[in-house]
């Protein structure tokens, strides 16, 4: 039963990442019918955004400090960060402690103002072109974002840590009755599912509750009938676009202390968004959130050494082989809607 446990948090907060940016792909396809490629490169500014915080917190004045000396007698030249000049030491080692949360801070208008420059910029020109010319465009743009990050951050994977409050693990053992030990699970995991609980949780409340959110539902439905009505629902959806980016920035951004950062994350995280986004149905904003919990505590499973030695290699595609399933068994995705994606 422990193990059953673990597998099912390590799948939930996979499953997380899954679901956010298989969420932020619906709105984009939902509301302008593009099929953007590029989605997964804005997962990985996201998570930029939180390592180019934390390097603009360490920012340090290097100073000499006559009390300490190296091994020639020599004053030591001593590194101090200027956060910690202005707040003092307490304050400033806690800022830059916090580097990661923080960078939600950075990350929302920074997402807002590339995803509205995306859309304005180039999507707007494919509205109307077949979705191979989407893929095409998007990917591409996914590729020169990609070679851009690898040319100011280099190749290698940048280690971003979660504050130290976070850094430990929590003993599920004791508080489910099991034995001390039995179920350990890093904190930072939890807040990573919790936070995408949270930001899934607002999305659907800002579409179902507000004005704006239910004439968007309107103009995803019957984008004409919206239009007579006198409404610029055009504007609307660039807003959504800017909204779809800012869910997979953040989601790139708290994702850093699991996966440290590297140019490519964006392109290991889109296909599979994908896949999701497909088994959970094109345009399904429910399914896409479904089939990424679903997907994300199956490929966990998978991952097991008892699976991974029965059938080798199962834990690489699993994902694949579900979708390949649920296509042939319901062609429009488990929570799919007509006319989507079939003419």
């Amino acid at each position: 039963m422990d193990a059953i446990i673990i597998q099912i948090l390590n799948g939930l907060d996979k499953g997380s990442a899954y679901a956010l940016i298989a969420l932020g792909l619906t709105l984009i396809f939902g509301t302008l019918g593009v099929v953007n490629f590029a989605h997964g490169a804005l997962f990985m500014i996201g998570a930029f955004c939180a390592v180019t915080l934390q390097r603009i917190l360490t920012l340090s004045t290097v100073t000499i400090d006559e009390t300490q000396k190296d091994f020639l007698g020599n004053p030591l030249k001593v590194e101090t960060p200027y956060v910690v000049n202005w707040f003092g030491d307490s304050a400033g080692n806690s800022i830059i402690d916090w580097s990661v949360p923080l960078a939600i801070i950075l990350a929302i208008p920074v997402m807002l103002f590339i995803g509205y420059a995306m859309e304005r910029g180039l999507i707007k020109h494919f509205y109307k072109r077949p979705h191979a010319d989407q893929i095409l465009v998007t990917f591409g743009l996914a590729i020169v974002i990609q070679e851009i990050v690898k040319l100011f951050f280099g190749a290698n994977p940048i280690p971003t840590p979660a504050p130290d409050m976070f850094a430990g693990s929590l003993d599920f053992g004791v508080m489910l009755g099991f034995d001390p030990n039995a179920i350990i699970y890093p904190y930072w995991r939890l807040i990573y599912f919790a936070f995408a609980a949270i930001i899934i949780g607002a999305v659907f409340a800002f579409l179902q509750f507000t004005t704006f959110g239910m004439v968007v539902r309107a103009g995803m439905a019957d984008r004409e009938t919206v239009g007579l009505l006198g409404i610029d629902i055009d504007k609307r959806f660039t807003v959504m676009f800017g909204i779809a980016a800012a869910v997979a920035g953040l989601a790139g951004g708290m994702y850093t202390p699991i996966n440290p950062p590297n140019y490519h994350m964006g392109m290991d995280f889109l296909v599979l968004s994908f896949v999701v986004v497909v088994v959970g149905g094109m345009g399904s904003l429910p399914g896409a959130v479904l089939a990424g919990f679903l997907l994300g505590i199956l490929e966990s499973f998978a991952s097991t050494t008892w699976a991974t030695t029965t059938v080798p290699g199962i834990n690489q595609i699993v994902i694949y082989l579900v979708a390949i399933i649920v296509l042939l068994t319901r062609p429009r995705g488990l929570m799919g809607r007509k006319g989507v994606m079939e003419d």
